[in-house]
């Protein structure tokens, strides 16, 4: 039987502090929230029981902040995309910010097994004066458990309507894009860390942020695997190819804990969960 589960999650900012309504039907919910950095920002751990998505699954995750609000949204452990017998495993996600408000957008890998067929599809509406820190990282195959991604396919949306839109298709068969110096070229890691404005950047705030990132590539490991990039005003990128989800995941929160205090001037006050 498949699961059909929905979200919605609304942050506010009641009374000098951002705090998280939420309704859901199925088995989607967040835990309780959490101010480890006081009560500007609301820490949630979104949780899928279940697990992971086969075939005929969807998840429907609706995400708003209002004016003023400050959300961080993380996940105990990876969306699991298991074999599929022919129907498609789809994750969506719509997030709304107002103006001024923020949202970090910091779940942990997609996880792809063979013979999958996933889409996960995510769109970001903010309004001006609205930012937005966010990743998106997919790993094929467990390499480390002798189980490669050798059949399936995923699809990967990532969209600010109007801004920015970034859409593959990664299929198991095409060796070309899997094993290309053009496409993959072998690596079974794919990570993108993403800052969105509603308003165009200043130019320099652009390069600041790009310079950053930039120093902390060059001390990784993967160093001549990832590149960073400012494709419009309203847009600031980190893409990165790994052999294993660690090393990307570990780069990301770097850039990440740069990024929040040069656009927020706020430390790099790390989840609880990542530590368990």
């Amino acid at each position: 039987m498949a699961w059909h589960a929905r979200l919605q999650l609304d942050y506010l900012f009641e009374r000098e502090r951002s705090v998280a309504r939420h309704l859901h039907s199925g088995p989607l919910r967040i835990l309780q929230s959490l101010y480890p950095e006081g009560d500007a920002v609301c820490h949630n751990v979104l949780v899928h029981p279940p697990g992971g998505l086969v075939g005929g699954d969807r998840l429907d995750l609706q995400v708003s902040a209002g004016p003023g609000a400050h959300g961080l949204i993380t996940t105990p452990g990876a969306t699991r995309f298991y074999r599929s017998a022919g129907e498609l495993a789809l994750q969506q996600t719509q997030i709304r910010l107002a103006p001024e408000a923020r949202l970090e957008w910091l779940p942990a890998e997609a996880l792809c097994y063979n013979e999958c067929r996933a889409e996960n599809h995510i769109v970001f509406d903010l309004a001006p004066g609205a930012e937005l820190i966010g990743w998106d990282v997919t790993a094929l195959g467990l390499p480390n458990a002798g189980q490669p991604f050798e059949r399936g396919q995923i699809v990967q949306h990532l969209e600010m309507p109007g801004v920015w839109l970034e859409r593959g298709r990664i299929d198991a068969a095409d060796h070309r894009l899997m094993n290309s110096p053009l496409g993959l070229n072998g690596q079974r890691c794919t990570a993108s860390l993403f800052f969105l404005a509603g308003s165009p950047l200043e130019r320099h705030r652009r390069q600041q942020a790009l310079d950053m990132a930039r120093e902390v590539i060059e001390a990784s490991a993967l160093k001549d695997t990832v590149g960073a990039t400012s494709p419009n005003p309203q847009v600031v990128m980190v893409r990165a190819l790994a052999p294993l989800v660690e090393p990307a995941m570990q780069l990301m929160q770097r850039v990440w804990a740069a990024w929040r205090g040069h656009f927020w001037n706020k430390p790099a006050v790390k989840p609880r969960i990542w530590a368990m």
